[in-house]
Order: structure tokens, then sequence, then C-alpha cells
């Protein structure tokens, strides 16, 4: 893992070669493309780490975040609302939200969708403090570890992780608990990250592991030959051995990719990259810890339809 100079000066030559770089990631997006995953699970990429699950009626959410604010909202301290006609184009159905941590490219659309779809939000204190500023405390479910939950043929359970500290290495960005006491006062900045969770899901035979935040809690993970992992990748190489730890621990037969996406453009405009990313590298990083493994990358924002 890279120290505080060494990541200063991996951003300094991704910038230099920023159009060689963004030409390789979008080589690779396309190479890894893959229109099956699962049998028997429907599964869409909202962005991000986000992704809508269906199955035999029923479907799920995770960390969906559509609304995608611009960079200068951010830069601004602007408090920003979910975008309702972005939700009504992408999420058309919702039983449940799945939240891993409470910064506000996971957590920012969620009490919308729960008021949209009347369905219940499970997650951290700080998801159900958000909810209740949005006036649906009765819709939180602060989960408990490993304990199972069920919403129509789905089954889930919340695995304790951190998040990677990639304030160059060394901090965790709005770290802390959501306290904010006002819907106004929602910078981007105030969605406190909270609690992180992987999530493991079961449905229709099929095992799935989300990992919203390149870390982990080694001993927290006690599920092995995962089908899918949901595999969030901007923040790996702040986090030492990422990729051993994480996949010597699951041992998923697939692993697909995420939160490579620059989340700050709209959901339909094509494809951009998060910076310094390197999305293009990440196979071989993958190889080099086995190459038994099989990668896919998903279309954004479009279904794909389990054969």
């Amino acid at each position: 893992m890279l120290g505080p100079i060494g990541h200063v000066a991996s951003y300094v030559a991704y910038l230099a070669r920023k159009g060689a770089r963004s030409a390789a990631d979008h080589d690779a997006a396309r190479e890894l493309g893959k229109d099956a995953i699962a049998p028997g699970v429907e599964l869409r990429w909202l962005g991000t780490a986000g992704f809508a699950l269906r199955a035999l009626g029923t479907t799920i959410l995770i960390d969906p975040y559509v609304t995608r604010l611009p960079l200068g909202a951010l830069l601004r301290r602007r408090a920003i609302p979910p975008d309702a006609r972005a939700i009504d184009r992408w999420i058309d159905a919702a039983d449940a939200v799945l939240v891993g941590h409470t910064h506000f490219d996971h957590a920012l659309d969620t009490p919308a969708i729960t008021a949209k779809f009347g369905c219940r939000a499970y997650g951290s204190t700080s998801l159900a403090h958000l909810m209740a500023l949005s006036g649906q405390p009765e819709r939180a479910v602060v989960v408990e570890p490993y304990r199972t939950y069920e919403v129509g043929p789905f089954t889930f359970e919340f695995v304790p992780s951190v998040h990677s500290k990639l304030a160059l290495g060394l901090a965790v960005p709005s770290s802390g608990e959501l306290t904010c006491e006002h819907l106004d006062d929602l910078t981007p900045g105030a969605y406190r990250c909270g609690q992180v969770w992987g999530i493991h899901i079961r449905v229709a035979g099929v095992s799935i592991y989300h990992q919203g935040s390149a870390d982990l809690i080694d001993d927290a993970i006690r599920h092995r030959s995962v089908d899918v992992f949901l595999c969030g990748i901007a923040g790996r190489r702040f986090s030492k051995d990422y990729l051993a730890r994480i996949l010597g621990k699951l041992e998923p037969r697939l692993i697909v990719p995420t939160h490579y996406d620059d989340f700050f453009r709209p959901l339909d405009a094509p494809l951009a990259f998060s910076p310094n990313v390197n999305l293009a590298s990440f196979a071989d990083e993958v190889a080099a810890v086995s190459r038994d493994f099989t990668l896919a990358t998903l279309p954004l924002g479009a279904d794909v339809v389990a054969q």
C-alpha cells in the first residue's frame, strides 16, 4: 500500500496520462462486459455502488444513488435534495433498501425511494437518523450484525466492515455519525459515513456479497464461496492487501467491479471514470491473487437478465 506521498505521485501520474487511462478503462469495461450474471436474478447497476436486484416479483435496492449531484454542489457545500425525476426514471420498484454506509453517494436517495414505494430501509443508526429527518422514522430498521432479515424471496445479513481511508490513506472522509438536525443543512459533507456494513444476500439459490467501500474487517467475514461479489474498487489502493484479503475470505465464483464510474455525471451520460480508479489494471490485480477468479462488468443503468 502506498503512503501519502505515493498516493500524490500516483494521482499526478494519472493526470499526465488521463486520456490514455480513460481509453484503457473503457476497453476494459467492454472486454469484461457480461449479459448474464446469476440464474433466476435480474440485476441492474445503478452507478456508484448502487444495484437493483429482482427475483420472483420482489425488488431490493442496495445503496441506490441516482440523483448524481454535480461536482460544483459538493465544492460549494450546497444541500441537494433527491432528484424526483431521476428516481422516477431509474427506480421502478423497491420492496426494501439496503444501505452499506451513509455517505451521500450511497444514502442520499434512500428517504425519497422509501417514501415513494412505502418500503423499509435497512442500515445503521446514521441511516435511521436520516430517515427521521425525512419524516419516516418508522421505515428505518437499525440492523444487528449477522441477523437474517427476509423480504419476499430474499434473505440478507449485514456484516461489520470499515471504509477505506480515501484521504491519502490517512483518514476516512466525512467519518463519524450523521447528526445533522435540519434537511436544509444536509450538504454532501453532512452525510457522515456512520457504521459501515458488507451485505450478504441469498435468493433463488444464489449468494451475493456487496462491499461498497474497499476495506474490511477480516475476522468479521463468515461467508465463503459466494456466487457473485459486487466489489467496490474506488478505494482499493488505500487499504493494504485489500483484494488478497477479501477474495481469500469470500472465494467468489464471479467478481463484478463497481464504484468506478464518475458519480458527478448524470446516469444517462456516457460512462466516465472516477479519477485514478484504473479499472484497466483491476483484472491484473485480481489475477495476482489467483487466476481462478472470473470477472464481469455490467452496463450502466441497464437490466442484466440471467439466462
